[in-house]
C-alpha cells in the first residue's frame, strides 16, 4: 500500500505589516518528490517520523510535497495559491494513493483565508475523494477549526513546549495509517473549542497550569477505545475567528465517545481560566532580577519572539542592559545593515553602529553606540539534537559579533533566526556559559536549547507584535465574547 505525504507549515502573525511570499518558503524549506524523502528521513521533523512509522508498518512512503517557511506575517494570496497548486499537482501525478500523511501547521493564515490550513486541507479532501484517510499532524499552537476537523480523518498535536515530540508524533500519525489501511480500526475524531486564548507565557506543558490539563489527556489515551488526544494551545497572533484553545479526541469507530471526551478536557481548561492569564514582569525588575541571580540568567524577550513572527531587531532589553553597563551580557539581533558596516570595518575595528530597531514592526529604536568587531561568520550551523520545531540545518546569514568596552555583546544576523539551537552561538565562536546574561527572542521554545546552560529563565513582558499581554492587541475577528479579554464571558457544552 502507498501512502502519500504533504506538508504545508508556516505560522502567520497577523499583527505584521510584512507578508510571507514564495521565496520565505524557497529560503527555508520547499521541496518535492524524493527531495522530500532526502531533507526530512533523518530529521526530528514529524516528517521524519512519517517515513520511518511507514517503513515499520511495511508501507511504502511516497514523498509529494513539504513547504515550510519560519514564522512571520500572513501568506500572500499568490504564494498560496502556488504552494496548494504545487501540492495538489504533485498529488495528481502520483498515481493511486491508499492514504495521505499530512502536515500543517494549524495557525497558518493567508490575504483571503484566515484559516489556511482547513482551506488547503479541504482543497486535498476534495481531490482526493472521502474514503481516502487522510492523518494529519498538528502544532499545539494550531487555532483549530472544524474544517479542519471536517476534512481529516485524525489529526495528532505535539504533546510537548518546547516541541521536542515532533519526530514521535509523526511515527504515532504513521502507525494510526497502518493500524487503518490494515482495517484494525477506523478513527473518528471531534474538536471542542471554548471560547477562550491561553497566555503564551503559560503555555509551557511541563509545569502548571498546562500540566494538569496534559494529564488528563494522558489518562484519557489509557481507553483502549481511544486512538489519540490532543491539546490546541493555540496561536494568539493570528487574529482570525478560530483562535484560541481547543481540545480533540480520536476514537474507534465511536464518534459520540470522541465528542464526550473532547468537551470533557475542554469544560477543565475552561473551569480553570484564570490561571491562564499570566504574570507578567516588566523588563526594569526582569533586568534587576537577572543581575542579583547566579548566572548564566536567561531574559526570554517575549514581546519580539521570533518564533511567533518577530522581526527578531526590537532593542528594549538591548538598550536597558547597555544603559546599565551590564557587563556579560548576550543579544541578538536581525540586522543586515549594521552586519554589513561590521563585516567591512573587520575583526578587531572600532565601528559606531545604530544597531536593530529599523524594521516596521520594531520596538525601541536603534542602539547607538561604540563596538569591537569580535568576528564574521557565515551564519550556518548544525543542531544535531531534538530541539524545539525539529529544525536540524540552520542560515541565519552573513553574521558579525561585535562587543561594547561595558561588555555588551550583540550577535548581528542578516536573516531572522529563530533562537532554537545553543549552535546559534558556538559556530561564531561564543561560548555561551561565559554570559552571565544571555536574551533568547522566544517564550518557551529556546529553554530546550538553552536550559542546558542557563541556570533560570526569566519571561519579560517586552513589547512588540508578539506581547504576552494579548489584551493589549487590536482584534478585529477574534470570537466575542471571549476570555481572557471578555472577563465576564461563559460558555456552556
Amino acid at each position: 500500500m502507498r501512502v502519500g505525504i504533504v506538508a504545508l507549515i508556516q505560522e502567520s502573525n497577523t499583527f505584521l505589516h510584512a507578508r510571507t511570499g514564495l521565496a520565505e518558503f524557497e529560503r527555508d524549506v520547499l521541496l518535492r518528490g524524493e527531495a522530500v524523502r532526502d531533507h526530512f528521513a533523518g530529521a526530528h521533523h514529524e516528517i521524519g517520523g512519517f517515513f520511518a512509522g511507514l517503513e515499520e508498518g511495511g508501507l511504502e512512503a511516497v514523498p509529494l510535497f513539504a513547504a515550510r517557511a519560519l514564522p512571520y506575517g500572513v501568506v500572500s494570496d499568490e504564494a498560496m495559491s502556488q504552494l496548494v497548486g504545487m501540492m495538489l499537482e504533485d498529488v495528481e501525478r502520483a498515481g493511486e494513493l491508499d492514504g495521505i500523511l499530512a502536515a500543517p501547521h494549524g495557525a497558518t493564515s493567508s490575504e483571503s483565508q484566515p484559516d489556511a490550513d482547513g482551506f488547503w486541507l479541504r482543497a486535498l479532501r476534495d481531490r482526493v475523494g472521502g474514503s481516502l484517510p487522510i492523518i494529519a499532524t498538528a502544532d499545539p499552537h494550531a487555532n483549530l477549526s472544524q474544517r479542519m476537523v471536517d476534512a481529516t480523518n485524525a489529526m495528532i498535536a505535539y504533546q510537548t513546549n518546547p516541541h521536542i515530540d515532533q519526530r514521535e508524533r509523526g511515527v504515532e500519525a504513521a502507525r494510526l495509517m497502518v493500524r487503518t489501511l490494515n482495517l484494525e480500526v477506523n478513527p473518528t475524531q471531534a474538536g471542542a473549542f471554548p471560547p477562550m486564548a491561553i497566555n503564551i507565557e503559560c503555555q509551557d506543558t511541563s509545569r502548571p497550569p498546562c500540566r494538569p490539563w496534559y494529564e488528563k489527556a494522558e489518562r484519557l489515551r489509557e481507553d483502549r477505545r481511544v486512538l489519540s488526544s490532543s491539546l490546541m494551545l493555540g496561536f494568539p497572533y493570528g487574529d482570525t475567528a478560530e483562535m484560541g484553545s481547543s481540545a480533540m479526541v480520536v476514537t474507534d469507530n465511536d464518534p459520540q465517545l470522541a465528542r464526550r471526551l473532547a468537551n470533557e478536557l475542554a469544560a477543565d481548561l475552561w473551569e480553570r481560566r484564570e490561571q491562564f492569564i499570566g504574570n507578567f514582569i516588566s523588563v526594569e525588575e526582569a533586568v534587576v532580577r537577572a543581575g542579583e541571580l547566579e548566572g548564566p540568567v536567561c531574559l526570554l524577550d517575549m514581546g519580539d519572539n521570533v518564533g511567533g513572527g518577530s522581526p527578531g531587531d526590537s532593542t528594549v532589553l538591548a538598550q536597558a542592559l547597555h544603559q546599565r553597563a551590564m557587563g556579560g551580557a548576550f543579544v541578538c539581533l536581525c540586522d543586515e545593515e549594521s552586519e554589513r558596516q561590521a563585516e567591512a570595518a573587520g575583526a578587531g575595528a572600532r565601528v559606531r553602529l545604530r544597531a536593530g530597531g529599523k524594521s516596521i514592526d520594531s520596538v525601541g529604536g536603534p542602539l547607538e553606540a561604540e563596538f569591537v568587531v569580535v568576528g564574521c561568520y557565515d551564519g550556518k550551523f548544525k543542531e544535531p539534537d531534538a530541539r524545539h520545531g525539529g529544525f536540524t540545518d540552520f542560515d541565519q546569514g552573513r553574521s558579525a559579533v561585535v562587543r561594547t568596552d561595558a561588555g555588551l555583546t550583540l550577535m548581528l544576523t542578516s536573516r531572522r533566526m529563530v533562537p532554537f539551537s545553543m549552535k546559534q552561538l558556538t559556530s561564531c565562536q561564543l561560548d555561551p556559559a561565559s554570559f552571565r546574561i544571555l536574551v533568547a527572542k522566544g517564550v518557551h521554545a529556546p529553554v530546550a536549547a538553552y536550559r542546558e546552560v542557563c541556570k533560570s529563565f526569566i519571561r519579560v513582558d517586552t513589547p512588540g507584535v508578539t506581547t504576552a499581554d494579548i489584551r493589549r492587541l487590536n482584534y478585529r475577528r477574534r470570537r466575542r465574547p471571549m476570555f481572557p479579554f471578555e472577563r465576564d464571558a461563559r460558555w456552556k457544552i
